[in-house]
C-alpha cells in the first residue's frame, strides 16, 4: 500500500472510529471497541473499499500507535470525541511531560491553560521528539513543558494509553513552562 493510501486509511479510522462512528452505521461498545467485519462491511457500504489485509498495514505502521487490535475488535487507543470509557487506571507521570502548540493558540493557553476542546482529555508526551511532531501538524511548533509531578502531587489525575500518550482533564497555566520568547 503506497504513502497516499495509508494516510487516507488512518483518517477514515480516526473520524469513525473517535468522532463519527454513527455516519456509518457503527455503534462502539462502552469502550469503543467494534467488530472488524462490521467496521469492514460498513467502510464498502459508504464508498470506502477497505480490505482486512490494509487495515491491519495500518494498524501495524502507525508510528502513533493509534489504532488497537483485541481479537476481532477494533478501536481507537485515544482522542475520542464520543463517549468512551478506555479503561485506562490512573498512574504517577515519570516526569515532566510536553505538550506541542503553536504560537497562535499561547495567549489562551496561558489564560486558561491545556483544555481538552473537542476531546475527553488533554494529551501530553513524554518527550520534546514527539512534542515537536504534534506540534508541528498545526505550522511552526512550540513545546510546553508541563510539571506533571507537581500536578500529580496536588491530586490531579493521568493516565497512560496503550501508545504511550499521557492523558490528563486539563493542565492549569500554574503547571506549564513557556519557551522564552526569541
Amino acid at each position: 500500500m503506497n504513502e497516499r493510501r495509508t494516510v487516507t486509511v488512518s483518517k477514515y479510522l480516526s473520524l469513525h472510529l473517535r468522532h463519527q462512528p454513527e455516519r456509518i452505521g457503527l455503534v462502539p461498545d462502552e469502550a469503543g471497541w467494534v467488530e472488524i467485519d462490521a467496521l469492514l462491511a460498513a467502510a464498502a457500504a459508504h464508498g470506502f473499499r477497505l480490505s482486512r489485509a490494509e487495515l491491519d498495514q495500518v494498524v501495524a505502521a502507525n508510528d502513533k500507535q493509534r489504532f488497537a487490535v483485541d481479537g476481532t475488535r477494533i478501536r481507537a487507543s485515544q482522542g475520542h470525541s464520543i463517549p468512551v470509557d478506555l479503561g485506562l487506571s490512573p498512574s504517577v507521570p515519570p516526569g515532566p511531560l510536553y505538550h506541542g502548540t503553536v504560537d497562535r493558540h499561547l495567549p489562551a493557553i496561558r489564560a486558561e491553560g491545556l483544555r481538552p476542546m473537542d476531546r475527553h482529555d488533554v494529551h501530553l508526551s513524554p518527550d520534546r521528539e514527539t512534542a515537536t511532531r504534534v506540534g508541528a501538524r498545526r505550522g511552526r511548533p512550540v513545546i510546553l513543558t508541563v510539571d506533571a509531578p507537581a500536578m500529580h502531587a496536588a491530586g490531579h489525575e493521568f493516565r497512560r494509553s496503550a501508545n504511550g500518550v499521557w492523558l490528563t482533564a486539563a493542565v492549569p497555566p500554574s503547571y506549564l513552562r513557556f519557551p522564552a520568547s526569541p
